[in-house]
């Protein structure tokens, strides 16, 4: 196989950034350093080619941008944020829907790859797997091009995260909850992502941390097979009358919030004064309902511009930071009242 800009940089001992000033003749690089790569590229005849197209002067100025479903409303609006940004920029992009199975992902991202573009960027948490074995793709993707994570954290050579703290974010607005009185949340999540996993986490920190009791009979997974309201409504309605008693909704994305709304509705239950709900992302959702939901904002527009720098300035062989994490925001509205 041949020598890449990661073997370098591993061999060198120095960053991806450092092996493209080198490689393109910045003055910022000390003059150690430079001979250092300098040797490894002559020692393994090293010639710049398609796989540092990314870092090199000849780049095609195109960026490949993965999602799994762009009818998802998060996906959707992240993937209109960083299209918006990187033309701004003076980069076009490439958009595959890759779907949630892995081995779609990994044709994907080399179909992308072959299109020679000088970056890509994963968008969303269900990317990264829990296992080398699931996320060799994107470390194979790494030692081609920079790539980009939005939504969750990989934590590897050449691959920048970008994300929103999900689990500090989910644990304060848990925590608000409980202090106003309300101790019987029923948590609804339907997705067992790096993302979903945070959440969760967040959720059951807040709980053991304020001591209650029992809290797992009220975390509820919802199948992701059940993508219209009415139905996702018909199974919390369902869990209700199996006898489980909850005055607070807490839910991991704004269409299950939206569903527990309606869930009310059908059952007369007032909200907020029967049953609090809060969702999470913050979308254009929260408006579509009565009384409009309360959120969890997890800066979307900030992460994504965000992303963008970073992947610029990688491009420009500038040190860019490996991780960016931001915190969310509860942001009230009239499905609670504290």
């Amino acid at each position: 196989m041949p020598l890449t800009i990661y073997d370098i940089s591993k061999k060198a001992n120095v960053s991806i950034a450092t092996v493209s000033r080198v490689l393109n003749g910045s003055d910022n690089v000390r003059e150690s350093t430079r001979k250092k790569v300098m040797d490894i590229i002559e020692k393994y005849d090293y010639t710049p080619n398609a796989s540092a197209r990314a870092m090199s002067l000849r780049s095609l100025k195109t960026i490949g941008i993965l999602c799994a479903d762009s009818s998802d409303i998060f996906l959707a609006k992240a993937v209109y944020y960083l299209q918006q940004e990187l033309q701004a920029r003076g980069y076009e992009s490439l958009l595959c829907c890759t779907g949630y199975n892995l081995d779609l992902k990994q044709n994907y991202v080399n179909l992308i790859l072959s299109k020679k573009v000088d970056g890509l960027i994963l968008v969303g948490s269900n990317f990264i797997g829990t296992t080398e074995e699931e996320n060799q793709y994107i470390i194979d993707g790494s030692a081609q091009v920079p790539v980009m994570v939005l939504n969750a954290s990989f934590d590897y050579p050449n691959v920048y995260s970008t994300l929103c703290d999900d689990s500090s974010s989910m644990l304060e607005a848990t925590i608000e909850m409980v202090e106003s009185g309300i101790s019987d949340i029923l948590y609804l999540y339907n997705s067992d992502s790096y993302s979903g996993k945070k959440k969760l986490s967040g959720f059951e920190m807040a709980m053991k941390s304020k001591h209650i009791a029992n809290y797992e009979n009220l975390i509820v997974r919802i199948d992701s097979s059940l993508t219209q309201i009415e139905d996702i409504a018909s199974h919390i309605e369902e869990f209700a009358k199996a006898g489980h008693t909850f005055h607070g909704v807490i839910a991991a994305d704004d269409t299950l919030a939206i569903a527990a709304i309606k869930y009310a509705q059908r059952n007369g239950r007032s909200v907020p004064d029967d049953l609090s709900v809060i969702g999470y992302n913050n979308s254009i959702l929260t408006s579509c309902c009565t009384p409009e939901l309360t959120s969890i904002d997890n800066h979307l527009e900030t992460q994504t511009t965000q992303l963008v720098k970073t992947l610029i300035g990688v491009l420009s062989g500038e040190e860019m930071p490996k991780k960016s994490i931001f915190s969310g925001k509860l942001v009230k509205r009239g499905t609670t009242n504290f």
